[in-house]
């Protein structure tokens, strides 16, 4: 009967059942090897970023004052929509002194199973 080798735990389980898969899977130190294991691939991965920034940096690939103040010109800003700016040259305020506005779209009602239910912080959790 073959074994089933863990690689999370460096171990063979000693039947290879799903039963006994399960039990492992679910088990304490099972989840902390899984949990340990992604903690130090991510860590990884976020060192292997900040190493190729700062050789592209050293490189000069990336220009020094990226990340500080905008230009003294200031930020580039889009003219307003036209819509925002009033009415045009020649047409007069309505009698309320604003413009009428088209109707918004009616609100869509939230899906009963898709609300959030509040969670009481007494009554623990069980998946924690």
């Amino acid at each position: 009967m073959p074994k089933f080798y863990c690689d999370y735990c460096d171990t063979y389980l000693t039947h290879d059942s799903p039963s006994m898969r399960k039990t492992h899977c679910s088990g304490r130190k099972h989840k902390e090897n899984v949990r340990d294991y992604y903690q130090k691939w991510m860590e990884e991965k976020a060192q292997s970023l900040i190493d190729k920034t700062t050789m592209a940096f050293q490189q000069g690939r990336i220009p020094p004052n990226l990340f500080s103040a905008p230009p003294l010109g200031g930020p580039m800003i889009p003219p307003p929509h036209p819509s925002m700016m009033g009415p045009p040259p020649g047409m007069r305020m309505p009698m309320g002194g604003h413009m009428p506005m088209k109707p918004c779209p009616p609100m869509m009602r939230p899906l009963p199973h898709l609300m959030m239910v509040p969670t009481c912080p007494a009554i623990p959790r069980p998946d924690r």
